[in-house]
């Protein structure tokens, strides 16, 4: 099968929609398939892999990391023509990913949209109505064009259900398994980050630093002798959150098996963003075997069964979340039953499976039937 994805973020951003980018197409590699992908610029001309990258032009959003590309619909005709796929696999699509899919439907080529990035509750957290009112706009007509749309967690489906969109389909994310293991606990670093107090309970934030990942709500513990905050991640707000969260620990952008042992080393994690349609995340911390505090909204609804793997708290109510890490805190017990239990959750949720799985709905829109609707349309 011969495959086009169009990421509308790709590397050297490390992002969600990068990295299932980069993990999709090594899955179709492995399985044999020949993938192209069509990225934003500044990107590699080849991933490590020796997949065909196609840089378009693209500008820089101020102030929140991501570079939005975009392309006539001929040049995207033009290369669709050259590689003649069989699917176009639309990464998380908003503007480059809606020329994509014109030129794909022109071309009569079956599309798949992956729906990953929340782009309207982004707008709408940057207080931007106007872009907010249009992403729904634009997200409407793209899936609902596109033949099919994979989303991450109910919380996806009933929200583009809203808008009109009918062809859906769950598709979750996997998660190493190997990499996030409870085993690589570091008993060096731990002693490390809790400076002679061995007492203390790490609770632990992973990810980037944004006002829409919501990390100074962790400020209720910053002075609460029982705790000792760890901040994994870099973003445009480190330097404001190193001034609110004083005394945290913070050890900029880990990746990799410094990554997974990072994340054993903790003992609690905290999810606070309010705009994850999935919360990968979330998956990792289960996997290391830690109980995870999430609020009640978006696909941590899906991932954090309250009172099993972890505890829930109504979004926007920062109480309730110091009130569920405090009960986390108060009861060793209770945090060593919640990150078994996470733990046995997730462990066979592989990528091979969740790559097989994509490459069943391809097929399903590859046949004759698929296409034929396509066309029809």
């Amino acid at each position: 099968m011969r495959v086009v994805i169009i990421a509308e973020s790709f590397l050297p951003r490390v992002n969600g929609v990068s990295g299932s980018v980069i993990r999709t197409s090594r899955h179709l590699l492995s399985q044999g398939h020949h993938v192209e992908i069509i990225a934003p610029s500044p990107s590699p001309r080849e991933t490590p892999d020796g997949v065909r990258v196609h840089s378009v032009r693209s500008f820089s959003v101020p102030g929140m990391g991501i570079d939005v590309g975009y392309a006539c619909t001929s040049t995207i005709r033009d290369i669709l023509r050259h590689v003649r796929p069989d699917v176009v696999h639309l990464a998380s699509p908003l503007v480059l990913g809606y020329q994509a899919l014109r030129a794909a439907t022109m071309e009569c080529i079956p599309t798949v949209a992956v729906f990953q990035t929340d782009i309207s509750g982004f707008a709408r957290h940057y207080r931007l109505t106007g872009l907010g009112g249009l992403s729904d706009a634009v997200l409407r007509r793209i899936h609902a064009e596109a033949d099919l749309t994979l989303v991450p967690s109910t919380a996806s489906r009933e929200y583009l259900q809203t808008l009109g969109v009918r062809r859906l389909a769950i598709w979750g994310r996997g998660v190493d398994a190997d990499q996030f293991d409870p085993r690589r606990r570091s008993p060096e670093l731990r002693t490390r980050w809790l400076r002679s107090q061995p007492d203390r309970v790490l609770v632990g934030y992973v990810g980037r630093l944004a006002p829409e990942k919501r990390v100074a709500a962790l400020r209720a513990f910053r002075k609460d002798p029982r705790v000792r905050l760890v901040i994994i991640g870099d973003g445009p707000q480190r330097v404001e959150l190193e001034k609110v969260l004083t005394g945290a620990h913070f050890t900029g952008m880990l990746r990799g098996s410094d990554l997974g042992t990072a994340m054993a080393s903790l003992d609690i994690l905290v999810a606070p963003g309010e705009r994850e349609t999935f919360c990968q995340v979330v998956q990792e911390g289960m996997a290391s075997g830690l109980p995870v505090v999430a609020p009640d909204i978006g696909g941590p609804r899906d991932l954090v069964v309250h009172g099993e793997v972890g505890l829930r708290y109504p979004p926007g109510d920062d109480e309730g979340l110091r009130e569920c890490v405090d009960a986390l805190v108060q009861s060793q017990a209770a945090r060593r039953v919640m990150g078994a239990t996470a733990r046995r959750a997730v462990r066979d949720r592989t990528w091979t499976q969740l790559g097989d799985e994509l490459i069943q709905h391809y097929r399903c829109l590859t046949t004759t039937e698929g296409t034929a609707r396509h066309s029809a349309a």
